[in-house]
């Protein structure tokens, strides 16, 4: 029998085969061939469209089972990963409403901060461990002051994984864990956030049902079955937003463990076994996918918003797509560390939570005409990501996080040596790169979800690290450079 992992990105739809006996990944695969649009009505929004991401669900999946040439009726279970914090909209019928409002929009930014002010900060910490910011809770509240019919037709909001579920149980359900990355879970009452939905005017109906992150969430329709290929009646059996799913792939599941991401963003997640919060909400806090009441399990997520999209633009820019990431990367390489003196620091995809909500734009400094080129840009563009990621762990060590290693998977800029070994040196920790993905990781946790593994831990098992990056013994050019891009940061 098989395992299917679906992983709903902001830039692809990866699907990906285990056997759901020895949890080897048979196969892969993705869609489209190239990034899926963001649309920015205004500045600062970011739109997609929820059928864009179902499409691309069906395209992946007959990609997946021509590729791996497996029986699609073998398939036992369904996991699902999902971009975190976007709203999803649907009527009384089924349909969305509007566009679905992502992850990196920041329309709603005041929203939240005037609402944590009206609650008061204290309380805010203490039960959502956040305050509301620009999350899925204060999207929903610009759509009703702003988009008023819109609003009255909507019958349940959702979040991306619960969209995509929706659409292949017709069932519509979100989880706890869900709920507490849209700033829509009271920890403290161990319920639904009443005391915010109703400071935001908005009814407590919207929210849908609750279902358990692993167990049966609904079963294939026969519509999802014909579209996908596969038989009715298969179980979905997991869902859990990308960056707390991405942490169960690389077994992050106990207190102390660390995981890192550098996708379209970037991210490093650590697990801790207390209600952690940060008083200057410069990380947030979430249930991690196996958190209880009574053994609590809270993912403390830093996030980068201009990361990968940076090195995608880049890349654009420099060969109109023409270059592939391995010519990059070698002509990144040929540069020395610190550039030359050239500084990119790299936030431009919306407002930057570890910056205090501010949305500085991404920007290049420092630019000599006679002496920078295109590698020197490559490489800029790889050490400002690196030191965001060094400037935002220093926040976690603020918390009390340790970081002597951090785990992540085979994919995104992680390829990149140039970046690895930047952050390493930069942070002092070793990286471990694990050959896995975050939709494998959604195929083995819904193995434990339906019965096949007795335990998420059994599930994702060890995965085999393919490549080490150890910090440079001699990391003051490193250094340097990172404390010149502070003082550029600060600046701004």
């Amino acid at each position: 029998m098989f395992l299917l992992g679906l992983d709903i990105g902001s830039s692809s739809i990866k699907a990906a085969l285990v056997d759901a006996r020895s949890g080897a990944t048979l196969g892969t695969a993705h869609a489209p061939d190239t990034e899926m649009a963001i649309h920015a009505p205004q500045p600062g929004w970011a739109e997609q469209d929820p059928e864009m991401w179902w499409e691309n669900c069906r395209v992946a999946v007959h990609r997946l089972f021509h590729q791996t040439g497996a029986d699609p009726t073998r398939v036992a279970a369904i996991g699902i990963s999902y971009q975190m914090h976007g709203l999803v909209t649907l009527d009384a019928a089924g349909q969305t409403v509007r566009p679905a409002i992502i992850w990196c929009d920041g329309r709603a930014v005041s929203i939240g901060e005037a609402a944590f002010r009206a609650l008061g900060e204290d309380f805010c910490l203490k039960h959502y461990l956040s305050g509301p910011g620009n999350f899925t809770a204060s999207k929903l509240r610009w759509v009703l002051e702003n988009e008023a019919e819109r609003f009255a037709r909507i019958r349940h909001f959702m979040l991306p994984g619960d969209y995509i579920a929706y659409r292949l149980t017709g069932e519509t359900a979100t989880t706890v864990s869900g709920l507490s990355e849209g700033i829509l879970w009271d920890f403290s009452k161990n319920d639904r956030a009443h005391d915010l939905l109703d400071h935001f005017g908005l009814d407590r109906s919207l929210v849908p049902p609750l279902v358990s992150t692993f167990g049966e969430q609904g079963l294939l329709t026969t519509a999802a079955a014909e579209a996908l290929g596969l038989r009715p009646d298969v179980p979905v059996t997991y869902r859990a937003g990308d960056q707390p799913n991405n942490a169960l792939a690389l077994n992050a599941l106990r207190p102390g463990d660390i995981a890192a991401t550098a996708g379209t963003s970037g991210v490093v997640y650590g697990v801790v076994d207390r209600l952690a919060s940060d008083a200057q909400n410069r990380v947030n806090s979430f249930a991690h996918v196996n958190h209880l009441p009574e053994a609590p399990r809270i993912g403390v997520l830093l996030c980068i918003n201009g990361c990968g999209i940076q090195y995608a633009w880049l890349r654009r820019l420099l060969g109109d797509g023409a270059l592939s990431y391995p010519e990059l990367e070698k002509m990144a390489a040929s540069v020395p560390v610190g550039s030359d003196g050239l500084c990119i620091l790299p936030f431009g995809n919306g407002p930057e939570r570890m910056l205090g909500n501010r949305d500085i734009g991404g920007q290049i400094l420092g630019l000599n005409f006679n002496r920078h080129d295109r590698a020197h840009l490559c490489r800029a563009a790889l050490e400002g990501v690196a030191f965001a990621f060094g400037y935002g762990i220093n926040i976690l060590h603020e918390l009390g996080l340790d970081l002597s290693v951090i785990r992540t998977g085979n994919d995104n800029l992680f390829r990149s040596a140039v970046f690895s070994q930047t952050l390493a040196t930069l942070v002092g920790a070793e990286i471990e790169v694990l050959d896995t993905n975050g939709a494998a990781g959604a195929a083995r946790a819904a193995g434990a979800g339906a019965g096949f593994f007795e335990s998420p831990e059994a599930g994702v098992g060890a995965a085999m690290a393919v490549m080490r990056y150890a910090p440079e013994r001699d990391g003051e050019a490193c250094q340097e450079a990172y404390e010149r891009w502070v003082g550029v940061l600060e600046k701004r």
